[in-house]
């Protein structure tokens, strides 16, 4: 089934019992947040807010929050999806009639690209005589954030020399009833617009839609190529075209099916404090100046929901959407990559900070050439650690990916590193914004020698190596992760460790901080790949020169610690979370 608006999939989620009203009063500052970040972690059903208080409208959130909602919304997995696209170039390849018509149906979803123009717009219904902002339930998620922000915005932008449109997901300050902060990141495609607009002294027209249909915003999700319209490609994923109509005081098609259209300019040269914010990093992202977006109209549906989503530390219900985002595109990869057999983005580290890759080597270090590829190929280039494995490797495994790190990955032959590289705008690690490292580590069998896969003799007393130590915990018999407090020495416990010779048959030595569980694997990959820049914090046990070629032998260590120049960690406070404990039963009766 196509859904062509949120509303006809908030009812088919509520009649199949996924969906939860909640009639209580709630607070949009941090009370939401608390809610729906509990319901993620146990795989609850969406929730529809509709007493937000101070608001004019209901509010829904979490409603692509499970694998089974994602299915259902696509009417199927969304690798299907891809391999339907990957089948269809494949088969169709010559395109002659026949091949054409032997795939006519990927055809007739093909042709759905193109949307569909109509005067008459559901998202239109009403026009606000003077546009507010504050009517709407927004949410300030997080303690410290800057105030409340829009965080499920369809942003609507055209290239203003060539025209190709583009739609990203960029989180929205709002500073009064009709002005707000534009967050675009480093790579994304209204933030190509709009320095193209500046250039030449230009205004950049741009519309905002809240409340699309699901592949509308799981098309806005995905890392599409520069200049592929993801409005379009959302009509490939419905397998029905998207219903577009002319904005009210902007000249740019608008989804005619949303809830809400917020249309305005930004304005050349005019910049504001933007953040911080608690991103999907699971801490808050700095506060910087960001292009600044002046409201002209409103328009809306009859009796409209206002759309949220919550990020934050892993897991939340960008888990699902970042996912389902690879699932679909992965397979088109082969048609670029045919080397690469599967490759995959770990949520838990905010996807950019860990990418492993299955490849197979058509010849010599053709696996390093593909590593090199993917850090040039449009968000991928924000990738901080990629992993290389073999085809039969389990890419989505993390404990298969540890076996083959202790298998195959020799220090001097298989590590490297970009020391001077394009940066995400949210990470934290680097000395400089927008500027990091990359990190390669070849765990394929195309290298030296196998290492022995023995079990793994710790010494009896780690502190006495590294006093700091407080916890350990051996991963797979190759990551020895260890636990000192914040404040601790943590880079001279790495160096200690990766240093001693006693560790000399693990592979990594990752030191974290007491807010890590150790015993949590998420908790652990957030806590090591979300804190560290690969050239300031990897040591090993020795490092010299070649010439000009760093040569690295030995333990490979990470400091990981959270360190005191870092924003800090998400956390709600006490009084939220005492509050949604004790009103759990008043917000879900039935519970």
């Amino acid at each position: 089934m196509a859904y062509s608006d949120l509303q006809s999939f908030l009812n088919d989620l509520e009649r199949e019992g996924d969906l939860v009203r909640v009639s209580a009063p709630v607070d949009a500052e941090l009370e939401i947040t608390e809610i729906a970040t509990r319901q993620v972690r146990d795989g609850g059903p969406a929730l529809l807010f509709e007493n937000v208080k101070g608001a004019r409208y209901p509010l829904a959130i979490n409603v692509l929050a499970t694998e089974r909602r994602i299915e259902r919304a696509l009417g199927m997995h969304p690798s299907e999806f891809g391999e339907e696209l990957v089948r269809f170039v494949e088969r169709a390849n010559p395109p002659t009639l026949k091949n054409l018509w032997r795939n006519r149906g990927t055809v007739r979803r093909l042709l759905k690209m193109r949307p569909k123009r109509v005067r008459r717009a559901q998202s239109q219904q009403v026009i606000d005589g003077s546009p507010n902002l504050l009517d709407m339930p927004i949410l300030k998620c997080w303690p410290d954030d800057g105030g409340r922000f829009v965080t499920l915005p369809l942003v609507t932008s055209r290239d203003p020399d060539t025209g190709v449109g583009n739609m990203g997901i960029y989180r929205m300050h709002v500073y009064d009833e009709r002005t707000t902060g534009m967050h675009m990141q480093i790579t994304k495609g209204g933030g190509f617009h709009q320095r193209a607009a500046e250039k030449t002294g230009r205004d950049l027209p741009m519309a905002v839609a809240l409340g699309g249909d699901p592949a509308l915003i799981l098309a806005a999700v995905m890392p599409l190529p520069e200049g592929v319209d993801e409005v379009a490609f959302s009509g490939i994923l419905r397998n029905q075209r998207t219903r577009m109509a002319r904005g009210k005081t902007v000249d740019l098609p608008v989804p005619a099916d949303a809830e809400f259209i917020i249309e305005g300019v930004i304005p050349a040269g005019e910049r504001r404090r933007e953040g911080p914010f608690g991103d999907h990093f699971g801490h808050y992202s700095g506060s910087h100046d960001f292009p600044l977006f002046r409201v002209s109209a409103i328009t809306h549906r009859k009796n409209p929901i206002y759309p949220a989503t919550v990020v934050g530390r892993p897991p939340q219900e960008d888990r699902y959407l970042g996912n389902a985002a690879q699932q679909a595109l992965n397979p088109l990869m082969r048609l670029i990559h045919p080397e690469i057999k599967d490759l995959w983005a770990y949520y838990e580290s905010g996807f950019h900070h860990l990418l492993v890759v299955s490849v197979e080597s058509r010849f010599t270090r053709e696996h390093i050439k593909t590593a090199l590829g993917l850090l040039g190929m449009g968000q991928l280039a924000l990738t901080k650690a990629i992993v290389l494995v073999d085809p039969g490797v389990n890419v989505r495994d993390p404990g298969a990916v540890l076996a083959a790190i202790r298998r195959n990955f020799n220090t001097p032959e298989d590590f490297q590193l970009i020391a001077r590289a394009p940066g995400d705008t949210l990470d934290f690690t680097t000395e400089k914004w927008h500027h990091g490292s990359k990190m390669i580590i070849d765990a394929t069998s195309g290298g030296g020698e196998p290492s022995a896969n023995g079990a793994v003799a710790l010494p009896a007393d780690l502190r006495a190596i590294a006093p700091a130590v407080r916890k350990h915990r051996l991963v797979g018999q190759t990551m020895l992760v260890v636990q000192v407090n914040r404040g601790d020495d943590a880079r001279g416990a790495v160096e200690a460790l990766v240093r001693s010779g006693l560790l000399s048959s693990v592979k990594i030595v990752a030191v974290v901080s007491d807010d890590v569980d150790l015993e949590d694997d998420v908790d652990l990959i957030w806590g090591i790949f979300t804190r560290f820049d690969p050239a300031q914090d990897v040591v090993f046990t020795e490092m010299t020169m070649r010439g000009a070629v760093p040569v690295y032998s030995g333990v490979m260590g990470i400091d990981a610690s959270w360190k005191s120049e870092y924003p800090a960690p998400l956390v709600m406070t006490d009084e939220i979370v005492q509050r949604v404990t004790d009103r759990w039963h008043e917000y879900f009766p039935g519970a």
